[in-house]
């Protein structure tokens, strides 16, 4: 009955550092309505209600189950967990009737293709009145992976020590790195004498060449950006490499106005149409 016990706990756990993740991710009504209803089912079931192991067994099935919804939800998913707890209560603040409480936590997991580990340090203080609890550390370990561009709301995560704005930004980036990859290789494939990509299949640049015209390209630049606040959001820029001849003989200003006039193509079409658009105009110039 240990045994089961500590992976209850363990279970609890997992589903506690994604209860966040989940709060903001799009999902039907459906499941909305469902997470909420989850959550409120596992913070009302305490160790008091665990008569027997039969109990145990009955819990830990519905964990297990809220767990798996969890995690098909966010696409996070909890590999390994452990957590050491320090009593730092003094006689002074015994006496005071304050308890004072160190939690170490250490997991890894992943986020489809994104690996990370987590150690991080929550203090709890509590009296009479209230509990307070706060991340007083958070380290963040990222495995090495095609997304070079993690880097810039892993360290703010760590630098503010938001645990949850970490998960949150995760799930957001790693489905906009998955369409920008899926979106660019669409277009490859469907014009691949005029579309390549610069790094690879993940790169964050899309090339566009004009057969008729030696020396003139359009790149398409797609950051995955994120706030002060953890919100992730995409930056498309176009860049236009041409010879300085055709600057030249460019009376209208057209090939300097070309990002201004992209950023307003993509406010009106969205970003697939937009693209679309961009490398049609090429190819209908060479056939015509």
């Amino acid at each position: 009955m240990d045994a089961e016990l500590a992976e209850v706990r363990a279970l609890q756990a997992e589903i506690a550092g994604l209860r966040r993740a989940c709060e903001n991710a799009p999902a039907p009504w459906e499941e909305k309505s469902r997470v909420q209803k989850s959550f409120q089912a596992i913070h009302q079931f305490t160790s008091e209600g665990w008569k027997s192991s039969k109990d145990l067994k009955n819990q830990l099935g519905h964990l297990e189950s809220e767990l798996s919804f969890l995690s098909t939800l966010t696409g996070i998913n909890i590999r390994n967990y452990s957590k050491h707890t320090e009593d730092l209560t003094s006689t002074e603040m015994a006496e005071k009737s304050i308890r004072k409480v160190l939690q170490r936590h250490r997991l890894s997991g992943n986020c489809h293709m994104v690996t990370f580990q987590l150690e991080f340090q929550i203090l709890e203080i509590q009296n009479k009145e209230r509990l307070s609890s706060a991340v007083t550390d958070l380290n963040i370990i990222m495995e090495p992976t095609e997304c070079s561009e993690l880097s810039e709301f892993v360290s703010r995560a760590e630098e503010r020590k938001d645990l949850f704005m970490f998960f949150r930004s995760l799930h957001f980036f790693v489905e906009w790195f998955e369409y920008r990859k899926h979106t660019f290789k669409h277009f490859k494939e469907k014009y691949p004498d005029a579309v390549y990509l610069l790094e690879g299949p993940s790169s964050c640049s899309m090339g566009i060449r004009s057969a008729s015209r030696p020396g003139f390209e359009l790149v398409i630049v797609w950051r995955i950006q994120t706030d002060e606040d953890g919100k992730v959001f995409p930056k498309l820029d176009l860049l236009t490499k041409v010879p300085q001849r055709a600057l030249e003989l460019d009376k209208n200003r057209a090939i300097e106005a070309a990002p201004l006039s992209f950023r307003t193509l993509l406010g009106v079409l969205g970003i697939e149409a937009a693209l679309e658009s961009l490398i049609k105009s090429l190819c209908a110039e060479e056939n015509n």
